[in-house]
């Protein structure tokens, strides 16, 4: 029998299904990703975009088209993180005021609606780029338009439609020769298209766990310390109980602990009468599973993904400091008169947020690099920021389009966002800024000037990949400058040094220098007067940036 109609329960059920499908998939997501940095992947971005958007859904009271629409639009645009969040949330926007005013979705407005969502989605990027998430949209909008003419059943379209967003997504390596070289598909597609599958088995009537769409909810973590948290060198930890089959002797124990320590570290193996307890943080959980069952059976079997807590505290403790920035400003802003302008930046470490400070900045936002801010962290400090014209610092790439989402949302403030994409641009933008020009003007001269500041940081590689002609192992140390990663090697300092000697040149003068919270200021100095020894006639300038995960984050002027 054909299925002509969804009605909104239907709907809101597949939406539900489709968030909590990312919400699972979404690490696998984040192994698509081409670059290995540990950032917030795209499908950690998706999948906090599209649970905002669910736990707006879940808390309506009465629900109908309008509201739930409604919902998963404002829920979405100011969830949004990163630039795949970003493109997310403008694919359910437009998706959602196709069908806001129906009582029921048929097959032409479902075509109606994906359409809609792909042309305000590729309205949204300024420089559209096929083999992306935005051509699995384009494929769907399309193959929806082809469908509509030859059916009116859903069961025949949903599945055609999906098949046809599986066969783009798998072209895409030959779009983008990056993912190509990779050896990967898009995964900002990919994110899109298990959106699509959860819904699918949500409409097919499937059982789906709604659980994980709950604040709060979830299995209990391991949690490790901040001190540590950012040099994660083995990602899980692993636990279980071997039930001896056989003598486990000495030797089989001095054996056993010296295979552990060969993939891995804080080694536990204890023997106890018929039981070995063993624990160990390891990338490859299943090699001392697989080394475990030569000995007997397993029991309590337990295994956490650490950098996904670590990933978990840097959101909490940067909704910690937004919160009490946004009490702080509030109360500061109901003492002092508004003023002509105020200026947002996003950073990635305490050193660099004094430095903000310092050169006068009235809100920051902390997450960068390691936690891409979200539009409605961009809303909250705008509101905060009692200024009629507010500049917006992103101060990463894949921030900028969640700044400038924030942008168009506000009414009552003359907002303009300076398309950072690293801190030092960021500075370079602040300390460029003259109060005798207007906005306008000044805009201007900080586009100008931060195209002069060349940048680099240097990071670990949280996969192996192969990427501009290098091979990547997890572990190796990487130099990224503005445009790719320039050297990689197995030391931070030298790695440092062979990334410097590709931004140095003739008409350099000064080379700034942030060290992050894994380099001590011995270290630091150490390595500046070692730069300046390498670049007799350069300035040389080292200040403590604090940031997690980034060894150094330097600017060549």
């Amino acid at each position: 029998m054909a299925t002509k109609t969804i009605n909104v329960e239907m709907l809101a059920k597949m939406f539900l299904a489709g968030a909590q499908n990312i919400e699972a998939k979404k690490e696998f997501i984040n192994e698509l990703n081409v670059f290995p940095v540990p950032d917030g992947d795209t499908g950690t971005n998706m999948s906090l975009t599209i649970m905002a958007a669910a736990r707006e859904v879940t808390a309506l009271e009465k629900l109908d088209m309008t509201s739930l629409a409604k919902a998963i639009s404002s829920g979405s645009l100011r969830g949004a993180r990163g630039n795949s969040g970003v493109i997310l949330s403008q694919l359910l926007r437009g998706f959602t005021k196709a069908i806001r005013d129906e009582k029921e979705i048929d097959v032409p407005t479902l075509a109606k609606a994906l359409v809609r969502a792909k042309e305000t989605a590729y309205k949204a990027v300024m420089k559209p780029k096929e083999g992306t998430i935005l051509t699995v949209a384009r494929g769907i909008a399309e193959k929806a338009e082809q469908m509509a003419e030859e059916t009116d059943d859903l069961e025949v379209f949903l599945p055609e439609v999906i098949k046809e967003a599986e066969a783009v997504l798998e072209k895409t390596p030959e779009m983008l020769p990056v993912l190509k070289e990779a050896g990967v598909v898009d995964s900002g597609g990919q994110g899109l298209l298990e959106v699509i599958r959860g819904a699918y088995d949500a409409f097919l009537g499937k059982e789906i766990e709604y659980k994980a769409i709950e604040p709060g909810s979830g299995v209990n973590v391991t949690r490790i310390s901040a001190d540590t948290a950012a040099e994660i060198k083995f990602g899980y930890c692993t636990e279980f109980i071997i039930l001896l089959e056989k003598e486990f002797t000495d030797e089989d124990e001095v054996g056993f602990k010296a295979y552990l320590e060969s993939i891995g570290d804080s080694i536990v193996c204890v023997a106890d009468d018929d039981v070995v307890k063993v624990h160990v943080h390891t990338n490859d959980p299943g090699l001392a599973i697989q080394k475990a069952l030569t000995f007997g059976q397993l029991s309590r079997m337990k295994i956490d993904n650490m950098r996904e807590e670590h990933q978990e505290k840097l959101i909490k403790d940067a909704e910690k400091l937004a919160k009490a920035q946004a009490e702080e400003a509030k109360e500061k802003a109901a003492q002092e008169p508004r003023k002509p302008v105020g200026f947002i930046a996003v950073s990635i470490g305490e050193g660099l947020n004094e430095i903000f400070r310092e050169l006068g900045v009235d809100y920051i936002i902390e997450g960068g690099q390691t936690m891409n801010p979200s539009t409605d962290d961009m809303l909250t400090a705008i509101d905060h920021v009692n200024a009629d014209t507010i500049f917006i610092l992103p101060n990463n790439k894949n921030i900028v389009m969640a700044a400038n989402q924030a942008r168009d949302l506000t009414t009552d403030k003359h907002i303009v966002v300076i398309p950072t994409k690293t801190v030092p641009q960021g500075i370079t933008a602040v300390i460029n800024y003259n109060a005798e020009l207007s906005a306008a003007e000044n805009e201007e001269a900080m586009l100008e000037e931060i195209k002069n500041v060349k940048t680099g940081q240097v990071t670990y590689a949280v996969r192996d990949t192969h990427i501009d002609d290098k091979e990547i192992h997890e572990g190796d140390i990487m130099g990224i400058g503005d445009h790719g990663i320039l050297a990689v090697g197995t030391a931070i300092e030298t790695t440092t040094k062979d990334m410097l000697a590709q931004l140095v040149d003739e008409d350099s003068e000064l080379i700034s220098l942030y060290y992050g919270e894994d380099i001590s200021d011995e270290e630091a100095e150490k390595f500046s007067a070692d730069l300046e020894a390498m670049y007799p006639d350069m300035d040389v300038d080292v200040h403590s940036g604090g940031q997690p995960i980034y060894y150094y984050v330097l600017a060549v002027e």
